[in-house]
């Protein structure tokens, strides 16, 4: 039986600033739920409903409520959950570099939640284990970036820096997706790097500019003004891949 207490504490994660101050954060569905459970995230609590929790294999030490559909779904930010939620311990915020001949996103400033999440399914997809991004960008452990990474989360690391700071030592290519670059369809990514994404109004941030290597562009064909920030990195990723 859930108190109010624990009802209380679990829908306050749903806050930045509760988030960081537990060092938890909430994981909802049953895909990622399993996702979680095979990761190296320390598990401490999980509520679902009973035939879900049966088909779980839960590790010793964590606390489990079953609980019906209609108690589960309040507590998330899912608008249907009928399955269970997960808290979850957060890990350091350590330092990642792209390795020779290795690619990592970068992203400046992408603060949409649902964006950030789907460029970690996007990366995970096509092999890219590293995210690099600005401290403005939407916070890793928002309920609605674990959502959108569809498990993802679990796969691909995300560290937040100053950009700046952090290209004035990068020893690599910087790609800076512009309207004006070179066709990415041409672009050589033999040797690796990193590949920047800007903010989706305002773009690459005048400051990391002289850090860019190799500006390119994804070429426009019909009338549209842009592209989304999530399916530019997409189209991005996959033809670094074919090349």
């Amino acid at each position: 039986m859930l108190s109010k207490a624990k009802i209380k504490f679990v829908k306050s994660l749903q806050i930045k600033k509760y988030r960081k101050q537990e060092q938890l954060f909430v994981v909802e569905g049953a895909k990622s739920i399993r996702e979680l459970l095979n990761s190296t995230f320390g598990v401490v609590m999980i509520i679902g409903v009973r035939d879900f929790l049966k088909s779980l294999d839960i590790p010793a030490g964590v606390e489990t409520f079953e609980v019906t559909v209609a108690e589960l779904e309040p507590l998330g930010s899912f608008q249907s959950n009928d399955s269970a939620l997960a808290l979850a311990g957060m890990k350091a915020n350590e330092f990642i570099r792209a390795e020779r001949h290795e690619f990592a996103l970068m992203l400046d400033d992408i603060r949409d939640p649902g964006n950030l999440g789907t460029m970690i399914r996007t990366a995970d997809w096509f092999g890219i284990r590293k995210v690099i991004a600005s401290d403005e960008s939407a916070d890793f452990y928002n309920p609605k970036v674990i959502t959108a990474s569809m498990g993802s989360f679990t796969r691909v690391a995300v560290y937040y820096t100053s950009l700046l700071e952090y290209l004035r030592k990068a020893d690599c290519k910087v790609f800076g997706t512009y309207l004006d670059g070179e066709d990415v369809h041409k672009t050589d990514f033999r040797d690796g790097g990193l590949i920047l994404i800007g903010n989706e109004a305002k773009g690459i941030s005048t400051s990391l500019e002289p850090f860019i290597t190799d500006r390119i562009t994804i070429p426009r064909l019909g009338g549209g003004e842009s592209l989304n920030a999530a399916v530019a990195a997409a189209i991005i990723c996959d033809n670094l891949r074919r090349r």
